[in-house]
């Protein structure tokens, strides 16, 4: 039995917390006592718990139980997919059918029909993360076809390997925050550094850093440029904003670079030792190839930042200790993997990079604990088993897959072609936040024979399935969460009975494996108490490993919360920084074994979209397109303040945010006076993909011309009139006007953030927001609500 805790923790993405429990339940969450900066994001978590849109028991969309219990399977089975009624079944009997589904896929089609689709969000647990948990399942059973990638960074994910030999500064290795504000005078922020984003952490939060950071940083003296179309996008004051058009840091970035080569600042020994292809770039820069010099004056011309002040700024950079921090979000747009090989080429031109304080790094306020000083320890997590299926395909091209199975297309220099997709397995995440172009993915969401989910709310992921299993939430379940970002490792403790008759993945999976004969190889002969036994004690020899005890297991789940120390200061480490100190011992994973200014691996591939070297690539929509003429705004989809993601935009602490229960859309004073319109009118926002309905706040923060409607709302489209492919979505979803394009060949990463659109009064009656309400419950006999 697991000992009973002196103080319940319960661990979460966004913090760990102390739960007060008054008569069985919680009466509030108290923050870790040791963060240094806690955020509000917990209060959703008890009310959410006993939401009216919780989900109680399993359940099949309506029409999918009828065509299974006559014995039917046919195209045009998923059409009902968002609108239609539900049949709740007991657990034995739904996880028969779903049991049947699998079973029947994997001797008909093979394993690689099956697609286990998960973001893994669901929990910061190790032993409860929801992607794990399915992916572990579906290897147990004979493999899937899997996803590569993520959202957040995929076309960094996929250049930077061809550039500087790994992910390094972009997933870990990153210079710490203690080293450029102890080193660095100039700290150049493209994309800026939205508090709203550190206040997340994949595998949880001890301490949130960054508001101190940069606190430290303007108390030390260091000058920190933002470069983004919004001035509050970055924490902090005394902070200085260059207004740039969204989509083009890269026209800059080159201009800056052009700066080096023409005033002679660019590194030249440094170029020389460390890198390759420069004269291959700067021919480019130069104007020596096409003719064109990229100066700051063609600069202005594109993204709106004055020459003089690219001039002055790469001028500044180059006279003294300076650090380039670029946002993810500056990749999820046409041709992303540009911004981020831009930014190394200008870093290597500065000379800098592995000096203290100096060089490059990516996301530093994208999650919380980028750029934290943490020792090297690498964390236990769940198994998750062999893959006997190859197969797989960019994370953000499931609609394509879907759409198009048998096609080819393009992907980090190979011809792959898209399986045929014929069922879904998906726990954790939403799909209906994630992607773009939602009326795209609705359509392509009807071609699976079978959707199977795991969810603990009717968010639109649940709506859209066939067979939808109650999962247990945070507050319902015991777990260990540890972050490779953090210093702690948490026990989370059960604090509540699981609503309904909700279950935690794993025993939904151990069910569906008993079935299909795998309970053994999925369980490993464990029930939970075993496995967070298992996974503390590898924790327990990791820190071992570092020179760190932490204690037994008893202690540390009585305790609730273990830390580990910091790295001393003379440990710490500057990114590339071994690799500056000695290139020929430490030679990067580059075919060169040096920073790669130009490839001539990506130039072989013959992507137009993706040349040798960075270059500025007009994209399809930004300010500056033939487009702007019929859509003139500019949309930029943040992360929003008041969730994570998607999740818990149930809670009140996410609805209080929203105007007319429709999601906030910020556009700039003079944008909304030429359209007559006012702060909390409700408007439509639209463009030839989808229309969505907002409500107006203006802001001077926001440069003219660009607006900002934050993604995760729950996908509410009206019912469909008449087959309409675009029904207006009526809570705020702005990926149902995002572009479901690939970045380029090279990384097919999403493109969000090149979005151009229009905004017009809303004058018609509001229709009622149905995001939160559960979908109609009906008997197997009859139509009428049970």
């Amino acid at each position: 039995m697991l000992p009973t805790p002196e103080r319940q923790t319960i661990a979460t993405h966004w913090g760990l917390y102390r739960p007060k429990m008054v008569d069985g339940t919680i009466a509030r969450l108290d923050p870790f006592e040791l963060d240094k900066d806690p955020v509000p994001l917990a209060e959703g978590l008890v009310e959410a718990h006993s939401a009216p849109s919780r989900i109680l028991r399993p359940a099949v969309r309506q029409s999918f139980l009828q065509a299974r219990e006559a014995g039917r399977r046919g195209a045009g089975d998923g059409a009902g997919r968002g609108y239609e009624s539900f049949v709740e079944l007991p657990w034995d009997e739904a996880l028969d059918l779903a049991a049947a589904e699998l079973d029947y896929v994997r001797r008909t089609f093979g394993n690689k029909g099956i697609y286990g689709g998960s973001y893994g969000w669901s929990s910061a647990g190790r032993f409860h993360h929801a992607q794990s948990q399915v992916h572990r399942f579906l290897n147990s059973i004979g493999g899937y076809t899997r996803s590569v990638q993520n959202y957040s960074f995929a076309a960094a994910d996929m250049i930077l390997p061809h550039v500087i030999g790994s992910r390094k500064g972009l997933i870990d290795g990153h210079t710490s925050w203690e080293r450029v504000v102890s080193h660095a005078k100039i700290v150049v922020m493209f994309g800026g550094a939205p508090l709203r984003n550190a206040q997340v952490g994949s595998g949880g939060v001890a301490s949130h850093i960054v508001r101190e950071a940069m606190e430290l940083s303007v108390a030390n003296g260091v000058r920190v440029v933002s470069v983004s179309p919004i001035r509050d996008d970055t924490a902090g004051d005394n902070v200085e904003w260059l207004p740039i058009r969204p989509g083009t840091d890269t026209a800059m970035l080159l201009a800056m670079m052009q700066v080096l080569i023409a005033e002679g600042r660019a590194d030249l020994d440094f170029l020389s030792r460390y890198t390759v292809g420069y004269d291959k770039l700067a021919a480019y820069v130069t104007g020596a190839v096409d003719g064109l010099p990229k100066t700051p004056e063609w600069a202005a011309d594109i993204c709106g930042v004055p020459g003089e002040t690219i001039r002055g700024l790469a001028l500044a950079m180059a006279g003294t200790r300076s650090f380039l921090m670029m946002s993810w979000s500056l990749q999820r747009a046409d041709f992303g993997e540009q911004p981020y090989w831009a930014s190394v080429a200008l870093a290597a031109m500065l000379g800098q990079i592995g000096l203290p304080g100096g060089g490059f790094g990516f996301g530093y306020a994208c999650a919380n604990g980028i750029g934290n000083a943490i020792p090297d320890v690498k964390w236990p997590s769940l198994p998750q088993g062999t893959n006997a299926v190859s197969d797989y395909i960019p994370v953000a091209r499931i609609a394509d897959a879907l759409l198009h199975p048998g096609e080819r297309y393009d992907f980090n220099g190979e011809s792959r072609v898209y399986p045929d997709l014929k069922l879904i397995y998906w726990a954790g995440g939403n799909p209906f936040h994630h992607h773009q172009d939602l009326n795209r993915l609705r359509r392509a969401w009807q071609k699976p024979e079978t959707v199977i989910i795991n969810d603990s709310w009717w968010n639109p992921l649940a709506r859209h399935a066939d067979i939808v299993f109650p999962a247990t939430t945070t507050l319902e379940r015991n777990d260990i969460a540890c972050s490779a970002r953090d210093l702690f490792i948490a026990a989370s403790h059960a604090s509540l009975v699981p609503a309904g008759e909700a279950r935690d993945d794993h025993a939904i999976f151990a069910g569906l494996a008993d079935r299909l004969g795998a309970r053994d190889a999925f369980t490993g002969g464990r029930d939970i108490e075993s496995w967070l036994r298992h996974m503390y004690s590898n924790a327990r020899q990791m820190a071992a490993g570092i020179g760190h005890e932490l204690p037994e297991f008893e202690r540390f789940w009585s305790q609730g919360v273990a830390l580990l120390p910091p790295p001393p200061t003379a440990e710490q480490t500057d990114l590339l920084g071994a690799f500056r100190d000695d290139p020929e011992k430490h030679a990067l994973d580059t075919p060169s074994g040096k920073i790669e200014l130009y490839s001539e691996t990506v130039a072989g591939f013959g992507y137009d979209d993706c040349p040798g070297h960075p270059a500025w690539l007009a994209p399809r929509e930004w300010l500056g397109a033939p487009l702007a003429a019929r859509y003139p705004l500019h949309l930029l989809s943040n992360q929003p303040k008041r969730r994570l993601h998607s999740q818990y935009d149930v809670a009140a602490h996410s609805r209080s945010g929203k105007v007319h229960d429709r999601e906030v859309m910020r556009m700039h004073p003079d944008d909304a006076a030429a359209r007559g319109l006012a702060d909390g009118n409700v408007v439509k926002v639209f463009n030839d993909r989808g229309a969505c309905l907002a409500a107006v706040e203006t802001s001077d923060d926001l440069l003219p011309g660009v607006i900002q409607l934050a993604t995760g709302a729950w996908y509410d489209p009206l019912p469909a009139a008449d087959g309409d492919p675009q029904p207006l979505e009526i809570h705020g979803n702005p990926n149902v006007l995002t572009a479901d394009i690939g970045t380029s060949r090279l990384a097919q990463g999403p493109s969000a953030q090149s979005c151009l659109v229009q905004v017009e009064r809303f004058d018609a009656p509001l229709p009622p927001v149905q995001a939160f309400t559960p979908p109609p419950f009906v008997s197997r006999l009859r139509d009428t609500k049970a």
